[in-house]
């Protein structure tokens, strides 16, 4: 079956993202056409990006690049919970991104964003990242806004239109993901 990861990709103290890195689970669980496990960045620290060589030309010397590899590389698609930092997203997840190539090549992945604006720059600015390591990119994403879908700032409250949007977004992801299934089958990892 095909297996999708939620990212979860903040990692500061007093976070919004593990309500909503959860209400996606909940809602991608429900489904039956693919399994769906959450990672959230806070269990996989790396340091800033420390290989000698880009990943694309040969595999790691570091035991954590090695081990977040191995984590990432069994999935078929991805889902990026992502807030929106200074018009972009948070430097962990461009760090853990830049830590692999093979292992996001040939997968689909979308976005649910949230900030004030929806966090639709740190999407927007995941697209550009995701589409260079070879990853499909939905057309759906979820925008939650901190400001109208968080009571007092700190509870999410999804609705109907955000349910929706995450459907769309969770069938493009599963569709990519297993049309793109006869590419990442002709890939070997070095």
């Amino acid at each position: 079956m095909t297996r999708i990861a939620i990212i979860l990709g903040s990692t500061r103290p007093n976070r919004n993202g593990p309500q909503v890195a959860q209400w996606v689970l909940e809602t991608a669980s429900r489904r039956g056409d693919a399994e769906f496990e959450l990672i959230d960045l806070r269990d996989h620290p790396l340091p800033h990006f420390d290989e000698p060589v880009a990943p694309m030309f040969g595999p790691s010397v570091h035991a954590h690049t090695r081990a977040w590899a191995e984590r990432i590389a069994p999935f078929d698609g991805f889902v990026f919970v992502t807030p929106e930092y200074n018009h972009s997203t948070p430097g962990v997840v461009k760090n853990a991104i830049d830590h692999l190539f093979v292992e996001w090549a040939d997968k689909a992945v979308g976005f649910v964003s949230y900030g004030v604006d929806g966090g639709v720059r740190a999407a927007e600015f995941l697209r550009l990242v995701c589409s260079a390591l070879r990853m499909a990119v939905v057309s759906h994403q979820v925008s939650i806004s901190v400001l109208t879908d968080f009571e007092n700032h700190t509870t999410f409250t999804p609705n109907d239109r955000h349910a929706a949007t995450l459907d769309r977004t969770l069938d493009q992801v599963v569709a990519w993901s297993t049309a793109l299934a006869p590419l990442r089958s002709a890939v070997t990892v070095a």
